[in-house]
């Protein structure tokens, strides 16, 4: 019988030579982390290592599929490494292991990782037949949930209303005047049907001039919002105010909208009321109290209780369930009960408290903001990029180097979800692909403390306001900062990307939350 010595090993992990322990123990094993029964190898030298058999006769070199039934793939060998030091952790932003979706390594444990691009997997994860259990198994029939609302969105061009009311456009909430024009119970003009897009409008009422309009497009730099929603009007027919100083613009499908909510779930003691802008509010801009996204387009409140929510926000206790591509299988519950657990968003990976609603896997206990389900469609088109550019949740195959993003410049942690060009290697944040177009030196202000949607994509700008004893000689036009405009008149603080007011006639500039601040003291009033 051959001697423990003639068994040693010379193992590329350790510099010193393992011994194994020929009795059989049930102990955890230092490469896997994992318990393990049967031959383990020690170093006599250190006293410190301590590997299972199983891992320490692994290959340097292998196919994941080979090892997991073709559970899971990669198109690339992955590579034996034999540890994962902190500062590599963090540097990659604590990647997830692709099989099991946790990240949960430790410094010394083993790994393996793929040399093309940013692959990570456990060694006991990527060497386990049967590994199917670790994959989300469907648990639902599709039949018995005919009109389930699958997401992300296809595109910017969808919403929930969209989704609701597209089939039930033929009379909404208007009355035809006596000329013949549309008149919309939350707007004071006339309103028209714009059926052909660059078609020429010429007012019968309030203006004499002729207008040329045209859809929103990001590839043309065309920005067109609907006053209702604040989602982007990318096709014909839509309706719109025929003055040509208005810029209200509506969906078909908006005209749909209940002009009240009852026992609304975040609110069930006082009935919602529909307006076309919030009440008692600066600018008519509210924080909605539900994804909590500010928004200027039209409100449900609570007066009575300053409670006030946006359109989008109004109709998801009537979808009670929804799939989404970030937990694929698992139906996700509209939640907006306090629930046991808190949990951070499967797409941005905000923490998301007990008490916040969201969508909820309650089997998996896991969530989806409402505000990143819904408001990050799967395709974006980008004015800095001429291709559509794709939601990912992962890191992307094929792309070893770390990740830019190509509007901030930012270093992009793709952990989190973000949009990225296959043809060009492009990605970008989230919150830099905004769906309301700026200027182009004023497109985001990204930092990794914020998460999510672009925060000021449930705004529409545009529009003049004049406020006595603030600024009378002109109106004020209500945009976003960009680096050339001046200080804020009232605090001399920075304006870039903040939402201001500023005069296009001279160097006046008020930050929005000032201006806030003086008309909540009643020291300037809109006129």
């Amino acid at each position: 019988m051959a001697s423990v010595d003639d068994r040693m090993i010379y193992h590329p992990s350790h510099r010193h030579p393992l011994a194994p322990i020929l009795k059989p123990l049930l102990s955890e094993c230092g490469a896997c982390g994992k318990e393990h029964k049967g031959i383990f190898y020690v170093c006599k030298t250190c006293f410190g290592i301590f590997i299972h058999s199983d891992c320490a006769f692994l290959p340097k070199k292998f196919m994941i599929q080979n090892a997991t039934d073709d559970v899971f793939s990669h198109p690339h060998p992955l590579i034996l490494s034999y540890s994962f030091p902190k500062k590599d952790q963090i540097a990659k932003f604590y990647p997830r292991c692709r099989v099991c979706n946790t990240s949960d390594y430790g410094e010394k444990n083993w790994i393996f990782t793929c040399e093309k691009c940013r692959y990570y997997a456990h060694i006991h994860c990527a060497t386990t037949r049967g590994t199917g259990n670790r994959k989300l198994v469907k648990n639902y029939e599709d039949s018995d949930y005919p009109d389930l609302l699958h997401l992300p969105f296809p595109d910017e061009s969808y919403s929930i209303p969209k989704h609701m009311f597209s089939k039930l456009v033929e009379h909404g909430t208007f009355e035809a005047d006596d000329q013949g024009n549309i008149k919309h119970i939350l707007h004071p003009h006339p309103l028209i049907l714009v059926r052909t897009e660059c078609n020429d409008i010429t007012s019968t009422s309030t203006s004499t001039k002729t207008s040329v309009i045209s859809c929103h497009n990001p590839m043309k730099k065309v920005q067109l919002l609907c006053s209702a929603c604040v989602r982007p009007v990318t096709s014909v027919p839509f309706y719109r105010c025929v003055n040509d100083d208005c810029n209200f613009v509506l969906h078909e499908w908006c005209t749909q909208l209940p002009t009240k909510v009852e026992k609304y779930p975040g609110h069930r003691e006082h009935t919602l009321i529909l307006h076309s802008n919030a009440h008692n509010k600066c600018l008519s801009m509210f924080d909605c109290d539900v994804c909590e996204l500010k928004c200027n387009g039209f409100v449900y409140s609570c007066v009575e209780c300053d409670y006030h929510i946006d359109v989008t926000c109004s109709l998801i206790p009537q979808i009670q369930n929804i799939t989404h591509e970030a937990h694929s299988g698992h139906l996700l519950s509209t939640s907006f009960i306090e629930r046991e657990y808190a949990t951070e968003c499967l797409m941005c990976q905000g923490y998301i408290p007990s008490s916040r609603c969201s969508f909820a896997c309650d089997t998996c206990r896991v969530g989806v903001h409402f505000k990143c389900a819904l408001l990050l469609p799967r395709e974006i088109r980008h004015k800095y990029d001429k291709h559509p550019m794709s939601l990912s949740y992962l890191p992307v195959e094929n792309h070893k180097s770390d990740y830019f993003c190509e509007i901030c410049e930012d270093e992009l942690n793709p952990e989190r979800c973000f949009y990225h060009c296959y043809e060009c290697a492009w990605s970008i944040h989230p919150a830099c692909a905004p769906h309301i177009l700026q200027s182009e030196t004023s497109t985001s202000n990204y930092s990794e403390s914020y998460r999510g949607p672009y925060r000021y994509v449930n705004i529409k700008f545009g529009g003049n306001h004049k406020f006595r004893d603030l600024h009378p000689d002109h109106p004020l036009s209500f945009v976003q900062g960009i680096p050339s405009d001046a200080p804020c008149t009232e605090c001399g603080g920075a304006v870039e990307y903040e939402l201001i007011l500023k005069c296009q006639k001279c160097k006046f500039v008020i930050d929005f939350y000032c201006c806030r601040l003086k008309w909540r003291k009643n020291e300037i009033v809109e006129i």
